[in-house]
């Protein structure tokens, strides 16, 4: 039996190393897309041993690039429902690969044909 795939949004990320998630990942495949590793790792603020916790972090999970399908759903989802840029990028990599999102953004949990997930946190 396959087990569910799931892609980690930016802000859960943000959420997990600010020790902010009262609620552990999902059981199943953990990936996230290359434009959470870009969000998470160009914060102008950054500390070395920041990033190094960032880069070891994603290195346990899968990391998805933005190949042909993904680059045209995301058009896609620019052109129907104005998402910015990033957002419809993390948006289609989830549709494209099948996956649950796992994000806390609100609009994102109003995209057609987008599943997602959010975690529990703290106040």
């Amino acid at each position: 039996m396959e087990s569910e795939r799931f892609l980690i949004d930016t802000n859960i990320f943000i959420l997990l190393f600010n020790d902010r998630l009262t609620e552990s990942f999902p059981d199943g495949e953990i990936g996230y897309s290359i434009i959470t590793e870009m969000e998470l790792r160009s914060f102008p603020a950054l500390t070395s041993a920041e990033e190094i916790l960032i880069r070891d972090q994603l290195a346990t999970f899968m990391g998805y690039g933005i190949d042909d399908a993904v680059k045209e759903e995301a058009i896609h989802l620019r052109r129907t429902i104005r998402l910015k840029l990033p957002d419809a990028i993390i948006a289609a990599t989830a549709i494209v690969y099948d996956a649950v999102l796992v994000t806390n953004d609100k609009q994102l949990h109003t995209v057609p044909g987008l599943n997602c997930r959010e975690l529990a946190m703290k106040p």
